[in-house]
């Protein structure tokens, strides 16, 4: 297929549009978590145990917010939506900028906040992508627009230390000034979007009750999945700033970890997939959380700069596997006019629990040190794998049921 046909294929086009939304969204986001704790820190007094408060009250925006953003859209429309989100995300990173120019660590919350607020609204791209291809395409379209983070990782950390000193004297306000443009560039991007709003009768109809959706077993799985995948790495992710900064690595050493973490985080969208069509989402779901696992065990195996690179390399991996495979599973349990609340509801329990992640890391680096943080990853991976090979056997039996 040529470029010229491809981009005249409307859901090509509109997956291709908001893979590059989402390689600003998360060019934000790297670039937010390489700096935010270390904002937090520069302005909180002795006591530098919430210095990651700002990132828990960032994934506090994203669960307040998942569910309204969920129902806006189904009310108004994809684009509406997301151009809501990323004008959020415009003052967000003003917010933030001024924070520092006043040393205010409570303005820094407030603009850390809003951030999760308008990335409520960008966590929908991959959804957005699914709900408009066919059932052959809708794990490949989740996967093509997740992948447009790849981006974000080769360029966000690095835009974020170019742009560090750009207000000299005052470290930070650059990138938070770099956070406010790029979103401002995905603004624009959304208005090339060309995705029907719902119909009458879809916004209508609530379809099933939640509970009976809720009682599936893939339901289940999917946001278990989707929740510890998520908010094991959003507790190690976290306090990996602070850990490298305790043990005298400089914030170039953080943002190149930071970096590697989130390439690895979608470089494997290119495939990812491809491997879910093959072997189904669930073995794919087990395989990223035994890799979440293995991050912990490499980070607890010393602290060289090896360490924590290979480690969180390792945290990104396993979460695009959990991640990706838990949102494709969802997708296979809700029909059109169930999909605002199911796709809420998941988000929702996602942010909570990486809101819990993001507010405890702090305190567990602060009182435990590092170890205790990656030690606390592991029974969460292992909820994960059991509740996955369970599932795993139930599906191989069925599956045989129907053979014979």
């Amino acid at each position: 297929m040529s470029f010229h046909q491809y981009w005249r294929d409307p859901v090509r086009r509109n997956v291709a549009l908001l893979a590059l939304c989402q390689a600003f969204f998360m060019s934000v986001q790297s670039a937010a978590i390489a700096t935010t704790p270390l904002a937090g820190h520069m302005l909180l007094g002795a006591d530098k145990s919430l210095a990651t408060l700002p990132i828990f009250l960032g994934q506090l925006g994203i669960m307040v917010a998942t569910l309204p953003a969920s129902f806006l859209m189904k009310h108004s429309g994809r684009r509406f939506g997301f151009s809501v989100g990323a004008i959020i995300g415009v003052i967000s990173g003003l917010l933030s900028a001024w924070a520092i120019y006043e040393h205010s660590f409570i303005w820094l919350c407030v603009g850390a906040f809003a951030q999760g607020i308008g990335g409520a609204f960008a966590w929908y791209f991959r959804f957005a992508a699914a709900d408009i291809s066919s059932d052959d395409f809708k794990a490949k379209a989740i996967s093509l627009v997740m992948a447009g983070g790849v981006l974000a990782g080769l360029f966000g950390p690095q835009a974020a230390k170019s742009a560090l000193n750009w207000f000299a004297p005052l470290t930070y306000v650059g990138v938070y000034v770099m956070i406010a443009i790029f979103s401002a560039i995905s603004l624009v991007i959304v208005q090339g979007l060309r995705i029907p709003r719902p119909t009458a009768e879809v916004r209508a109809s609530g379809g099933r009750p939640l509970g009976q959706i809720a009682r599936q077993p893939a339901f289940i799985f999917a946001v278990t999945a989707s929740m510890f995948g998520y908010g094991a790495m959003t507790l190690v992710m976290a306090t990996t700033p602070l850990a490298m900064q305790a043990h005298g690595y400089t914030f170039s050493n953080s943002a190149t970890v930071i970096q590697a973490h989130v390439v690895a985080m979608f470089l494997p969208s290119f495939f990812t997939g491809h491997l879910i069509k093959r072997f189904g989402a669930v073995p794919i779901i087990i395989i990223g959380a035994l890799i979440e696992a293995g991050c912990a065990l490499v980070n607890l195996a010393g602290i060289d700069f090896m360490n924590f690179l290979i480690g969180l390399s390792l945290m990104g991996l396993g979460w695009n596997f959990t991640y990706v495979g838990g949102s494709t599973l969802l997708t296979t349990v809700y029909k059109p006019s169930e999909q605002a609340k199911v796709q809420g509801v998941h988000d929702f329990a996602v942010y909570a629990m990486t809101a819990v992640a993001a507010g405890l890391s702090g305190f567990l680096q602060q009182k435990s040190g590092w170890d205790a943080v990656n030690v606390a990853v592991l029974p969460a991976m292992g909820l994960v794998v059991c509740i996955g090979l369970w599932m795993y056997v139930q599906e191989r039996r069925g599956a045989q049921m129907v053979r014979n």
